[in-house]
């Protein structure tokens, strides 16, 4: 018998039925915004932001709902996730926020998570400008950057230069492979696979599949 075999098994974020969260937890979160400013909700976050146990993830939960825009059902708030400007957040149902994954939005910026996105541990977001569609699956460690210095006037410091913000658009039912990423301005189309590692660096369009550095078009689906 061939022991490097592969075998199949069904998905299970993908196919999983979003469970409404309890009422409680949506008064907890009210509570919380009744109670204390942004600041505040923040600092109690950092509480249990390395917790293992479900009361942990209960108050990440909840707190990370009371500074966002919108908050959906069933959402997976793992460890070590940190964040700016969630007062920006739209984040749907059943999402899945890996561990130690950094979301840095922009106070005047949009970040739209849809629903059953899964991202996986240690992604990185550059959330000034992004939409994620619904069921998209971000691999770990993958990122995306939604702004660039213009580098202009070259006698002063790239970093004093100008900052530009390009959209970034990621299509329904997507896939990001492992360590992908994606630069500024580009859009995924829906239903596309990004490879392990690509660099992407224009839009890809519906249902095909890129690999590289950087990345190319290798076939359709």
């Amino acid at each position: 018998m061939n022991d490097r075999q592969g075998r199949s098994v069904p998905a299970v974020h993908g196919r999983r039925t979003i469970e409404p969260d309890a009422p409680f937890e949506r008064g907890l979160s009210e509570h919380l915004r009744s109670r204390y400013d942004a600041r505040g909700i923040a600092e109690l976050y950092g509480r249990f932001v390395q917790g293992e146990g479900d009361f942990d993830a209960l108050m990440r939960r909840a707190a990370l709902r009371a500074l966002s825009r919108t908050f959906g059902d069933d959402v997976m708030v793992g460890r070590g996730l940190v964040f700016r400007h969630p007062e920006t957040f739209e984040i749907g149902n059943g999402v899945f926020l890996g561990e130690q994954s950094m979301i840095q939005g922009r106070a005047d910026g949009t970040c739209r998570i849809g629903d059953h996105v899964w991202i996986g541990p240690q992604a990185y977001f550059d959330a000034r400008d992004l939409i994620i569609e619904d069921s998209v699956g971000w691999g770990p460690g993958a990122k995306v950057l939604g702004s660039t210095h213009s580098g202009v006037p070259r006698e002063v410091p790239i970093m004093q230069t100008d900052l530009e913000i390009r959209p970034v658009r990621i299509g329904a039912g997507a896939d990001i492979g492992v360590n992908a990423i994606i630069l500024p301005g580009v859009t995924i189309g829906c239903g596309a696979i990004v490879g392990a590692g690509a660099v992407v660096i224009e839009d890809v369009q519906p249902f095909s599949i890129v690999a590289g550095v950087p990345a190319r078009f290798i076939r359709e689906r």
